[in-house]
This record gives C-alpha cells, sequence and structure tokens, in this order.
C-alpha cells in the first residue's frame, strides 16, 4: 500500500497549502495551480503548475513532486540503479514501450489543457513532457509525481511508488501552522526533516528555480 492508496482528497491550493509547500522547498512556489496530491498526513506533496510561469518563461513540468522525505527515498532508488533497469526493459518491450508513450501523450494533454485553461498558448508540441518520457527513464522524481496525480497512468512512476517506504509514517515533514509544530522543535515551523539542496533530490540548472538533472524538471 501506498500513499497513493490512502491519501487525503487533492482540494484546492489553500494559504495554509501555500506555506506548507514554501517549507518543503525552502522557498515560495510559483505559478501554482492547485495540489495534484496529498500525502496521507495532508499536507500537499505533488502540484500542479502553470505550463508558463507569471514571466512567461516555459515550465515543462506539470506535476511537481514536493515533499522532501518522497524525494529523499526516490533518490535512494535512483541510486540503486533502478532507473538502468526501466530503461532496459522499456528498449525491450513493445508493450511497455506503448503505455509510457500513452503516459507522455496524456501528461501533454493535461499541460495543454491548463495552459488553455489559463489563457495562454499550450508549449510547443515538441516540448519534453518529463521524467525522460516518452523514449527514456531519467527522472523517477518527475515519473512518481504523476503517478500520485492521475494513478495508474505512468508504469514506471507506479513501480518506483510501489518500492518506495512510508515516507509520511513518522508524521509531517513539515508544518504549516506554527502553532502544530512539536514542543521539541525551537523553531516552530520548520521541517522536521531535512530537505536536499533540491527537494525532488535530484540537480537542476533552470531559470524558474530548481536544479534539475533533465530540462523538464524545473522549479516551481
Amino acid at each position: 500500500m501506498t500513499s497513493a492508496d490512502h491519501t487525503a482528497p487533492p482540494g484546492p491550493f489553500t494559504s495554509a497549502d501555500a506555506v506548507a509547500v514554501e517549507r518543503q522547498l525552502g522557498r515560495p512556489p510559483r505559478g501554482v495551480r492547485g495540489v495534484a496530491h496529498r500525502c496521507p498526513c495532508g499536507n500537499p506533496d505533488v502540484v500542479r503548475t502553470a505550463p508558463r510561469l507569471p514571466d512567461g518563461t516555459p515550465f515543462p513540468t506539470l506535476y511537481y513532486l514536493t515533499c522532501p522525505r518522497a524525494a529523499s527515498a526516490i533518490g535512494t532508488l535512483e541510486a540503486d540503479g533502478v532507473m538502468r533497469t526501466m530503461q532496459a526493459r522499456l528498449a525491450e518491450d513493445p508493450e511497455l514501450r506503448a503505455v509510457y508513450e500513452r503516459a507522455h501523450a496524456s501528461y501533454r494533454a493535461e499541460r495543454d489543457d491548463l495552459a488553455r485553461a489559463d489563457g495562454v498558448d499550450p508549449l510547443p508540441a515538441t516540448t519534453q513532457t518529463a521524467g525522460g518520457m516518452p523514449e527514456r527513464v531519467k527522472c523517477l522524481h518527475a515519473l512518481v509525481a504523476h503517478e500520485l496525480a492521475a494513478p495508474g497512468g505512468n508504469p514506471f512512476g507506479r513501480e518506483a511508488l510501489d518500492a518506495l517506504p512510508d515516507w509520511w509514517a513518522e508524521g509531517p515533514c513539515v508544518h504549516a501552522d506554527p502553532d502544530d509544530a512539536p514542543p521539541s522543535d525551537p523553531q516552530a515551523g520548520t521541517p522536521t526533516a531535512t530537505p536536499t539542496d533540491h527537494p525532488t533530490g535530484h540537480p537542476t540548472d533552470h531559470p524558474t528555480g530548481h536544479r534539475t538533472d533533465h530540462p523538464t524538471e524545473d522549479r516551481t
């Protein structure tokens, strides 16, 4: 059982959510259009982001993982080399490749729909989606975020999610309300787990803010 199997309803992006996400990321998020998935603790762990940020910068990553504990656990999977195995299977299995291509197409369609709802042009059709789709497996953080937001939509995101520990078991990674912070926390509202320098656990160099090893895994 995973967070996708017993989650709180996503709901709107509230002021408490904004505080939680800022504390998860260590900076104010940009272009958030809603909570795409909530951790069982109640905090957002995936947000939906605008395809174009307020300054017009393209932002291909529609579903962005915010939870530092989930990110750390996914980083451990990546370090164990699971993406190499996934990539090899993708090359050898036509059926898996077709499912992954459908995930890519669905992701792009959802991103285009959000752009139109925002009253802006969709990103060019040649713009990559996330995680290396449809030909590569490059970032499990992005693929897990997609699977959490759209359960059953991403085969490699599902595999990675099933392999993760219960990252929420020790309680919220951050406290959106200072009054909710545990008494032992000397700075109320600070993260209870120290995030990495990039909340999704992978480096990036993107003008929107996060560092990522892949141009589609941008910073909100």
